[in-house]
């Protein structure tokens, strides 16, 4: 089946969609809990469905379900893998962690009835779309990854000040997709705001009060778009411990790499029962590191990820996401 994929270019891999009480309102057949995709099928919500090697549409009525399976992109459309659990009567439910799925798409998925007949979907519901599978025209739920979740103890607080008479406001950014109606902000006196849990990274994002879009008055930090307009900028760190295990007889371990233009003196790291660390908070990305003992320049020797930096000289990688 073909992807689906966003209409706008974002940043990243990731992740991840999540769920919040704005989401209820638009997607349905799943949810996010954290760091799990939880699948929900409810047989109540269905009155069709489909054989999957002839195509002929039945009626659900007294249907005898022996097991229900989800069927999608992310496991290759299979029949068998993902078994669902039954929790009631009427309900299914599977849990899968966020790291089983590659994010920044929306992925296509069904429900598998006794390994042979597709569930179809309502199509008042919004995340459902037209694909084909073997020839055949199916409904099918979109699973929308977001690099971005609600939290309240999340890393990125979002604040507007003002703006008492609006009736909605919205942040949007590569994020979450600028998708115009997922995060909605609370209104908390004379200000709106939401906190959200979003990975590491550099991201764009725009208010949206009553469907008018703006940049953030309070963030300086912004970058023109292309309707000649500004997108405030965000970049979210996250703090990554680097060890250099041994060498407790050295008397000076410092770290150097390209997120500290290799300055030799700034990141004196300290001395450990087991050797060295230090802590920086980082960007999402790739990072070129090495040590310097007493003087020596060291690649990480517990650390088998090294690359060359187009100077001839072997540096150790730590990825941040």
């Amino acid at each position: 089946m073909k992807q689906l994929k966003s209409h706008i270019n974002c940043l990243f891999f990731v992740l991840v969609s999540f769920i919040s009480y704005a989401q209820k309102e638009f997607f349905k057949g799943y949810k996010i809990e954290g760091d799990t995709v939880v699948f929900s099928f409810d047989v109540r919500d269905y009155s069709k469905f489909t054989q999957e090697y002839t195509g002929q549409v039945l009626d659900f009525n007294d249907f005898n379900i022996e097991n229900v399976v989800v069927s999608g992109e992310f496991n290759n459309w299979s029949r068998n893998n993902w078994k669902m659990k039954k929790i009631s009567e009427f309900k299914y439910e599977l849990r899968k962690n966020i790291d089983d799925f590659n994010d920044e798409f929306s992925w296509e998925f069904k429900y598998i009835i006794n390994n042979s007949y597709w569930a179809e979907p309502s199509r008042k519901d919004l995340n459902i779309t037209k694909a084909t599978k073997d020839g055949h025209r199916l409904g099918v739920y979109n699973l929308k990854m977001y690099t971005a979740y609600p939290s309240e103890n999340g890393n990125a607080s979002f604040k507007l000040h003002g703006y008492k008479n609006a009736k909605k406001v919205i942040v949007a950014g590569s994020f979450n997709k600028w998708n115009e109606n997922l995060f909605i902000m609370k209104k908390v006196n004379d200000a709106w705001e939401l906190t959200l849990q979003i990975k590491p990274g550099e991201y764009e994002y725009r208010f949206i009060v009553d469907g008018h879009w703006m940049e953030d008055p309070n963030n300086p930090h912004k970058k023109r778009n292309e309707f000649n307009e500004f997108n405030s900028v965000l970049d979210i760190k996250e703090y990554t411990t680097f060890k250099l295990r041994g060498y407790t007889n050295a008397k000076k371990v410092v770290l150097s790499g390209s997120f500290n233009n290799w300055n030799e003196q700034d990141f004196v790291m300290q001395k450990t029962d087991y050797g060295w660390k230090y802590v920086i908070p980082l960007s999402g990305g790739k990072h070129h590191y090495k040590f310097i003992v007493d003087g020596e320049w060291i690649t990480d020797p517990h650390n088998t990820v090294k690359e060359y930096d187009g100077n001839g000289h072997v540096n150790s990688v730590r990825m941040v996401k």
